[in-house]
């Protein structure tokens, strides 16, 4: 892919109809990638390699959160789409490991006759004639001698040679714009050779570095096939609302929530018997440290934090739902204390200055912070007195929350904690 102009290929997705795919998608023309709504491209004064970082990072995101169901569509120009998996770390894995160590290979050695190297005795032995001294010793004027040399004719070799193209075809653009040579295999007909060879070398190496560049050129053979280079490839999700949710709860959510299901039963049936329906699951149960509360969580991937249209605000039935979650966390809570359980839901928004530039795609809220409240939502069977009897409408930065979700999250945690309490206190406040 040469004269390739990253920022030009990136887009922000508004999730409107026609607007959702999130991940990257490429043909033989050239790659475009596709980030979630709210999601702020490092600035155009960085030079690409921020921008390469951005979209390693959805990558990640990706890899991390999204099911393999929902990754990735391959289509073929003349073949109806078909679910498959592609894969990226795969491709990934090998351009790094050419990037570190150029292509494998194997040495093997090469013998000639001569007084300096080291020396094969046995080939000696058998090729040379010793002289005899006087004594009987033998003393040899010629040795045959070794040296290591890089065999890159090696059917391994060219194997690799041939992942190292595919993988610069599709994906080299993230890294370098350098092109490898082409190379001398092809795939018609060897991919079940191919592939047992990599096994065979997999299957007798020790070394962790070798052991993931096989596995990586495993998969890709196993994915590929004679008219992948004229398929169209899909590394993402038109769903990106369950990544929001599992991001969401990788973040802040405790890891057994099941306490927190509301279940209801039928009884008295025909028969005599007892029917438990599905429980309701929140998204997310979040618990601080060192604070004697509950939050109750729910990801909404919506869009008002990106447009401000109040018709893009979670429903009705959302809102009651979740206050039923925040009532039965409370009446199954062990604190005393009477505000002890918080709602809210969590959407996506972009935390940068509303201008003319980002206007389409920026905060026409005017909100500032990481984590922020757009709102209140409560319903009218209830009378707002307990603090899960509302739902705050916390919007939060789609490109912080993606740049940090691993690690240690408690200040993530502590930060959107207090976001909620200080959102419902002010409310209390207006009234």
């Amino acid at each position: 892919m040469t004269d390739f102009k990253l920022r030009e290929r990136c887009h922000v997705c508004t999730n409107e109809q026609n607007d959702r795919f999130v991940g990257i998608r490429a043909d033989a023309k050239g790659a475009a990638v596709f980030f979630p709504m709210g999601f702020q491209l490092s600035p155009v004064s960085s030079n690409e390699n921020a921008l390469r970082r951005d979209v390693l990072q959805l990558i990640l995101v990706l890899s991390a959160f999204a099911e393999q169901k929902e990754k990735l569509l391959v289509m073929g120009r003349n073949r109806n789409p078909q679910e498959a998996y592609f894969p990226i770390n795969a491709y990934m894995a090998i351009i790094s490991d050419y990037m570190n160590r150029s292509y494998y290979t194997e040495t093997e050695r090469q013998y000639t006759a001569g007084n300096t190297g080291k020396i094969n005795w046995l080939r000696t032995i058998k090729k040379h004639q010793p002289l005899i001294q006087r004594n009987g010793s033998l003393i040899y004027t010629k040795f045959e001698v070794y040296r290591l040399k890089p065999n890159e004719n090696n059917m391994i070799t060219r194997i690799h040679e041939y992942c190292v193209y595919e993988a610069f075809q599709k994906l080299g653009w993230l890294f370098s714009s350098e092109i490898p040579r082409q190379p001398q295999l092809e795939l018609k007909d060897n991919k079940n050779m191919f592939i047992g060879i990599v096994r065979d070398k997999l299957k007798h190496t020790f070394i962790d570095n070798d052991k993931l560049l096989f596995q990586s050129m495993i998969d890709m053979l196993s994915y590929l096939d004679e008219n992948s280079s004229e398929n169209l490839f899909y590394f993402g999700t038109y769903n990106f609302e369950y990544v929001w949710e599992r991001l969401i709860d990788r973040v802040f959510g405790v890891k057994n929530k099941h306490d927190y299901f509301p279940r209801a039963h039928w009884r008295y049936l025909a028969d005599g018997s007892e029917y438990i329906n599905y429980p309701l699951e929140p998204d997310s149960i979040m618990i601080p440290a060192g604070m004697n509360k509950i939050f109750v969580l729910d990801a909404k991937y919506y869009r008002y934090g990106i447009t401000g249209n109040a018709a893009h605000l979670p429903p009705s039935s959302s809102i009651n739902k979740q206050i039923t979650y925040g009532e039965f966390a409370c009446v199954n809570s062990k604190s005393k204390e009477e505000n002890s359980v918080f709602n809210a839901f969590l959407m996506p928004y972009n935390n940068t200055k509303f201008d003319s530039e980002t206007a389409p795609l920026g905060n026409p809220l005017g909100l500032t912070g990481e984590y922020t409240c757009a709102g209140e939502a409560y319903g009218e069977w209830r009378k707002g007195n307990l603090s899960y009897e509302t739902v705050q409408g916390i919007v939060a930065d789609t490109r912080h929350l993606m740049f940090n979700y691993t690690g240690n999250t408690a200040r993530q945690i502590k930060m959107m904690a207090d976001t909620i309490i200080s959102a419902y206190e002010k409310h209390r406040m207006l009234g």
